[in-house]
């Protein structure tokens, strides 16, 4: 009787399993599961330690993985819409101002500078973008990973300050560099000078910029080290000749057949297209006592205002010989040992006056040498 009754209060005693006591306060749907199928907690437990808690943290990185591809997919059709609505305008501002000006750089030429530039802009912004959105989803799935992330962002911010301060040229030149591209100060293929060199651009880099002179000699540029730059490749171009000829020549003359010659040139078919405007004579730009040098101008294409001025040089040559106009002065040169005729004296004096005894060379006492 006694062992009875021991038995149905031990058994009364005992509270059965519960969803709550089993799957805690919030249970998982894993969980809530195993329990509505067998009603066992051991095995709901056991489903909620060693599957729900894995799978689910493997559900939240896919999401987070997912959702920063999904963002990166967006960034990069945004930035690729900007980088060639910047090359479009590029485009459209070298040809809006009309005139000669307008056509300064060639069809093929302008394409070929903007698809560099808005690839090499796209280039940079993708990247950074790139970093920025698969940096922040890798920091979320630590987190979601139970990593305690206050160290690690604690010795990046530690590190960061430390290379910044040890790399400032690195750090300078890829600003630098930056700065070259999104304002355009110049490209592949333009001529440039940097104040001692002058040459080709060949690449534009972010940190270094790549340019051949004339010589073929290659030159690496340090972009933070660029103070100054020169493009003689943007907009257009000016050939500048300055052409000597004798001083006694007829004024009028000399300008009628260098104008003559430089409208000619710019009527041919081959070089309309480079001379963008009707070339001027602007006239004697110097004087000495034995020349007068005169300046021929002509806006061109560039960089073949070089190509525009030694053609204009030869054809001027020829038309100044033509016409009997010598394009140096004439120098009088003596033959070793000999001298010229002494003058005959003037009337009234005596030739024995003019010898010097004191061998002064001849001059008089009053005549300063």
């Amino acid at each position: 009787m006694n062992a009875a009754v021991l038995a149905a209060v031990s058994a009364a005693s005992r509270t059965p399993d519960t969803l709550t006591r089993t799957c805690t306060d919030n249970p998982g749907t894993a969980c809530r599961l195993v329990w509505d199928l067998t009603h066992d907690g051991n095995l709901s437990r056991l489903t909620e330690a060693y599957l729900a808690g894995p799978v689910s943290v493997a559900l939240r990185i896919l999401f987070v993985l997912l959702l920063a591809f999904a963002i990166r997919f967006v960034t990069q059709r945004v930035i690729k819409r900007a980088t060639g609505s910047v090359g479009q305008a590029d485009g459209s501002r070298g040809g809006g101002n009309g005139g000669g000006i307008g056509r300064a750089l060639l069809p093929e030429r302008s394409g070929e500078r903007r698809r560099q530039r808005a690839q090499a802009l796209q280039t940079i912004l993708g990247n950074a973008s790139s970093i920025v959105i698969f940096g922040l989803a890798g920091v979320i799935i630590l987190g979601d990973l139970g990593v305690n992330l206050a160290p690690i962002l604690a010795s990046a911010g530690v590190l960061g300050v430390a290379l910044g301060f040890g790399a400032q040229n690195l750090v300078g030149d890829f600003l630098a560099g930056i700065a070259i591209l999104l304002e355009d100060q110049y490209g592949v293929g333009d001529v440039i000078n940097n104040g001692t060199i002058s040459g080709t651009v060949e690449a534009v880099g972010l940190r270094v910029t790549r340019m051949r002179d004339v010589n073929g000699v290659v030159w690496h540029i340090r972009n933070g080290s660029i103070q100054q730059i020169g493009n003689q490749s943007q907009g257009w171009a000016r050939a500048v000749i300055d052409f000597p000829v004798p001083y006694n020549q007829d004024m009028s003359e000399v300008r009628d057949i260098m104008t003559r010659v430089a409208l000619d040139m710019w009527a041919e078919p081959q070089w309309h297209g480079v001379i963008l405007e009707e070339p001027k004579v602007w006239g004697v730009q110097s004087l000495s006592s034995s020349e007068a040098t005169w300046r021929l101008v002509a806006m061109t294409t560039p960089p073949r205002q070089y190509e525009v001025e030694r053609e204009l040089r030869e054809r001027i040559k020829a038309a100044l010989d033509e016409h009997g106009i010598t394009t140096a002065p004439t120098v009088v040169t003596l033959a070793s040992g000999e001298l010229p005729a002494p003058a005959a004296p003037a009337a009234g004096t005596n030739a024995d006056d003019d010898t010097d005894a004191d061998g002064d060379g001849g001059r008089s006492r009053g005549q300063v040498s």
